[in-house]
């Protein structure tokens, strides 16, 4: 009986080592192999195939692009999978899964991209041409962002917008012959908007009440004066 299981063994032995055989060297269970876990599954556009990252021990990096970089860099630079993961030289206001071009990194944006983060808040995003050309620090798809204060009510009713929403942007445009837009200080927003028909709102008739007394008794003539053309012409046969 012993004689017997020392032969089985030996078969498996000389059965596991011709398996062994027949395999490449670096696919043997013996051979220390990478975690490809931490290592780009696919690399199309936007990463550089020919770079070894140290960190996580892989090829492939990603390229960053510029405005997504911390450190400003003119060109996309390519960045450990590790160091992005940590945010390490990472602009939080951009968002490096997204492909833009030939690298990543696209700012963050909300409400349909009419909001865009900037140093961790969201500010509008101003539509095409409502900033003035010095005050644009940033281009993005729906339009231009400022990293400063952005206009006032009063400096943007002077071409006709308010700041609120025209579809996907910033800077609703209202027809200055038909429409007063009336700020209040330095609010953004106007305190109201007065429809025109017709009223030309830059000059005041010489007869306008001065003060709400002279209103209440030029509406009181106004009333008296209604009253009596109605009993004229409009008698009850």
């Amino acid at each position: 009986m012993k004689k017997i299981f020392a032969i089985s063994v030996i078969c498996m032995m000389a059965a596991s080592t011709s398996i062994a055989a027949s395999l490449n060297w670096w696919e043997q269970s013996t051979v220390c192999k990478l975690d490809p876990t931490k290592c780009y599954a696919t690399m199309g556009a936007g990463f550089d195939r020919e770079l070894w990252d140290n960190k996580t021990g892989c090829w492939g990096m990603k390229m960053i692009c510029p405005d997504a970089l911390t450190s400003g860099a003119d060109i996309p630079v390519a960045v450990s999978r590790t160091d992005i993961e940590d945010g390490k030289n990472i602009s939080p206001d951009f968002d490096t899964d997204i492909l833009n071009g030939d690298c990543f990194g696209v700012r963050k944006t909300s409400n349909n991209g009419a909001m865009a983060s900037v140093n961790g808040e969201y500010v509008r995003v101003w539509c095409n041409g409502i900033l003035d050309s010095d005050d644009v620090d940033a281009y993005l798809e729906n339009g231009e962002i400022t990293y400063g204060n952005p206009p006032t009510c009063a400096e943007l009713a002077k071409y006709g917008y308010i700041a609120t929403v025209d579809n996907n942007c910033y800077g609703k445009y209202y027809d200055m012959a038909k429409y007063y837009i009336e700020c209040n200080g330095n609010d953004i927003l106007p305190s109201r908007i007065i429809v025109l028909n017709g009223a030309d709102y830059s000059t005041r008739p010489g007869n306008a009440p001065v003060d709400e007394s002279a209103a209440d008794k030029m509406f009181d003539s106004m009333q008296s004066l209604s009253e009596s053309q109605r009993e004229i012409y409009f008698t009850n046969d």
